[in-house]
């Protein structure tokens, strides 16, 4: 480690200073795995105190340059100071510190096995010794097969499910092995695999990236490491912006794009890593994120300050929102279209209009298509556009509103950057999967003997009074069956549960209505 480090830091220790160095810096007694994990993602320079009594810069992971950093990998690693004697298989240290630990098991062996010996150690041996090991920032498993990978504060983080005691008091549990992921392509292929596996996520150029660059330790000391997917996006858009940059296509639909991402996959965190990567390119001279509901500005900045303190500015107002847009030092702002509409039609002339700006759309759906969009694009001029969705507009589903060019998601932003469906999060274990059963309530004939018939009107028929009836029928009827309240069960996360919740979605509010009205009457 002092070799590496002295590399790095082109720095040569003498005895003392590495004593003192690494009893003060880096093996720190009073240090945890929290301390440790800040130390890695936030406060990587620290500072020696030299025999002469003048201070040094020492870096402990080189972020911008990934490559000064030395990789070495160790096997079969043995720590008999610990409340047992262990073995760890094989961990690769970053300029000597351990920040990468992965534990292997045979193939047909269960991987949850190894997720546990990992929880063996950090029980038993991981504080052993220098404690070194409280270092490591991602954790592999892996039985051949199939290889995941996860943060370390994924045990005690993620979901803690509510349950009551008997003491009818809360207390929480961890179902934290549910929240390892898979490695993926690009297209979303899985890369179960070990040697696979290896081959892309442990290359060295990959391992660097997402050590330094695609990990986020919130606010509240847990270190989130992004999945393939939302790193994939992130990538994407930054891609798009330096080609832009390098093109000068700010100010089109070339220079933006836009990510389809379904519903609980994480949007608000790929979001905001990509807000923070892009604020860090030199020409860029602020990000916007723009929300479209008055209430959610507040729900998302409470998100971005969860992942870092102060990180964006959110406004209480259009005066606030004038002010943040003229200060240099407010990188990242958080605001609604609303606001953003109101402050274009107040201020004609803004020096933000001719800055280096990216804004980020979050769920680009129909309310960005109207009077509001045209604006945005008609007065900022050296803008890059990208919105998150994951409801896309296509041709097929477009309705045609006030600005006949643009009716869909690609003409407003761009092309489609990157796609993580419902499909994708189902096969991956992200979301509990749908059961689907169709039932057609139109039976349409073309023709009757020579006799040509017209379309039918289909929205009429939609909410056609019988129809309604019908089918609040048939879902009262069927109810306890289709949501398994009566005459079984299922399992999970390891409880015996009867009957779960259903949704019930319309396509349009007066139609909401008179179900309300048909399913109140018939109860």
């Amino acid at each position: 480690m002092r070799h590496c480090l002295e590399e790095l830091n082109a720095y040569h220790f003498s005895d003392k200073e590495w004593d003192r160095f690494f009893k003060d810096n880096i093996a720190n007694d009073n240090e945890g795995i929290v301390e440790k994990t800040r130390k890695i993602q936030e406060d990587y320079v620290q500072v020696l105190k030299r025999d002469n009594g003048a201070s040094q810069n020492i870096y402990l992971i080189n972020k911008e340059n990934i490559h000064k950093n030395k990789l070495q990998v160790i096997n079969q690693y043995v720590e008999n100071r610990g409340a047992h004697d262990t073995r760890y298989d094989v961990t690769i240290l970053v300029n000597g510190l351990p920040l990468v630990h992965t534990e292997l098991k045979r193939r047909g062996v269960a991987i949850r096995e190894a997720f546990n010996q990992i929880k063996r150690y950090q029980r038993d041996s991981f504080w052993a010794g220098c404690r070194l090991f409280e270092y490591v920032q991602i954790f592999v498993i892996s039985n051949g097969t199939h290889t995941k990978y996860y943060s370390n504060t994924t045990r005690n983080s993620h979901i803690k499910e509510m349950s009551i005691t008997s003491a009818n008091k809360y207390k929480k549990t961890s179902n934290s092995y549910e929240f390892t992921s898979y490695w993926a392509y690009e297209s979303n292929k899985v890369i179960p695999d070990l040697m696979d596996f290896t081959k892309t996520f442990l290359a060295k150029h990959t391992i660097l990236n997402i050590l330094t660059k695609y990990c986020v330790f919130t606010a509240e000391d847990l270190l989130l490491v992004m999945r393939p997917y939302q790193i994939a996006a992130t990538e994407k858009i930054l891609s798009r912006i330096n080609v832009a940059n390098n093109y000068k296509q700010m100010g089109s639909t070339k220079a933006g794009g836009y990510i389809w991402h379904t519903t609980g996959s994480g949007k608000t965190l790929t979001s905001f890593k990509t807000a923070q990567l892009a604020t860090a390119l030199p020409f860029i001279d602020k990000v916007l994120f723009v929300v479209d509901r008055k209430d959610l500005d507040y729900q998302t900045m409470k998100e971005y300050d969860r992942f870092e303190k102060g990180a964006a500015n959110s406004n209480a107002s259009t005066k606030i929102l004038e002010k943040q847009l003229g200060d240099d030092n407010a990188r990242i702002i958080i605001t609604t279209i609303q606001k953003l509409g109101v402050f274009i039609k107040k201020n004609k002339t803004h020096v933000i209009y001719n800055k280096h700006i990216v804004i980020i759309f979050d769920e680009c759906h129909r309310s960005q298509f109207g009077d509001m969009h045209k604006a945005i694009i008609k007065n900022f001029k050296n803008y890059h556009l990208f919105g998150f969705t994951g409801t896309p507009i296509f041709a097929a589903n477009a309705i045609h509103g006030s600005n006949p060019n643009i009716t869909t998601t690609a003409q407003a932003f761009g092309d489609q950057l990157h796609t993580y469906t419902i499909v994708d999060a189902i096969n991956d274990g992200n979301v509990l999967p749908f059961r689907i059963d169709y039932i057609n309530t139109f039976k349409e004939k073309k023709n009757i003997g020579d006799k040509k018939i017209k379309t039918i009107d289909r929205q009429r028929a939609l909410m056609a009074d019988k129809r309604v009836a019908e089918v609040v029928s048939y879902i009262l009827e069927h109810f306890d069956q289709k949501t398994k309240r009566t005459g079984s069960s299922y399992t999970f996360k390891g409880r015996r549960l009867i009957g779960f919740n259903s949704m019930f979605a319309v396509d349009s509010i007066p139609l909401a209505m008179k179900y309300y009205v048909e399913f109140k009457k018939q109860l």
